[in-house]
């Protein structure tokens, strides 16, 4: 199993003889409006050229369709019959946007040789926000042989994530570890230290943290991650925080 994060969001998960591309964000830098009003989104650019993001995949799935997770550039690169996957709330747009293999997924679904499976999240720190910002997915991903990979989404930590964690227990657990805000939303998806709670609910999963750098309205760095994570004594083995481009090999 590779999985190669390209930025933010946008991952190439390739198993089972498939390759599954999420949340295509495709524009280059400052492409997208700014949402904190620090600087125009993306603040960096694509590891490399957005026609090579594209090349070879087989599925796109889309957690939702926040510009962060599925923008303009996707809009117009992506072919018209490439297979998506969706939640059910999200498939007449996508239709709109002229893609005619769309697919929404409520349950447990087989696509080729992998069972996907849609979770809940909750993209908000408090009540008021959650209603402004919508629902939003999570994604399990089982194949024979393959580890179990639970893509968490944009949502932070909450009972029913500690639930799915603690009884599927994945092996590679897929974090949006950015901390962003909103206003006086809190966060809107994971910071630091729910990343961290995460590796302790999880002590024999890798968590891979990323939708990090490349959004205004992220707080989390890096660096500060990666030193919280030294400071509660996760190890890099187990906690991995990926450059945009890079590929991990499990």
């Amino acid at each position: 199993m590779k999985i190669q994060l390209i930025r933010n969001a946008t991952l190439k998960i390739s198993m089972a003889g498939i390759t599954l591309l999420t949340d295509p964000v495709l524009l280059p830098r400052h492409g997208i409006d700014s949402f904190a009003g620090i600087e125009k989104n993306p603040t960096v650019d694509l590891p490399f050229p957005a026609e090579e993001v594209i090349k070879d995949i087989d599925m796109v799935l889309v957690s939702h369709l926040h510009r962060d997770h599925f923008d303009d550039g996707a809009k117009k690169m992506l072919p018209r019959d490439i297979p998506i996957l969706c939640r059910q709330v999200n498939e007449a747009e996508l239709k709109k946007n002229g893609f005619s293999n769309v697919t929404p997924i409520e349950t447990k679904m087989p696509w080729k040789h992998i069972d996907i499976t849609p979770t809940p999240g909750r993209h908000a720190g408090n009540e008021k926000w959650e209603a402004v910002l919508g629902r939003v997915s999570g994604f399990i991903f089982q194949s024979p042989g393959e580890p179990v990979v639970y893509w968490a989404g944009d949502t932070v930590l909450y009972d029913e994530i500690k639930t799915i964690l603690t009884s599927v227990k994945p092996d590679i657990i897929l974090t949006h570890s950015g901390g962003a805000e909103l206003g006086d939303s809190g966060p809107i998806v994971m910071d630091a230290k729910q990343t961290i709670d995460v590796c302790r609910l999880c002590p024999g999963a890798i968590v891979v943290a990323i939708h990090m750098e490349a959004l205004d309205h992220c707080k989390v760095s890096r660096k500060a991650l990666s030193v919280l994570a030294t400071e509660n004594k996760i190890s890099r083995e187990r906690l991995f925080i990926p450059e945009d481009g890079e590929i991990l090999t499990f």
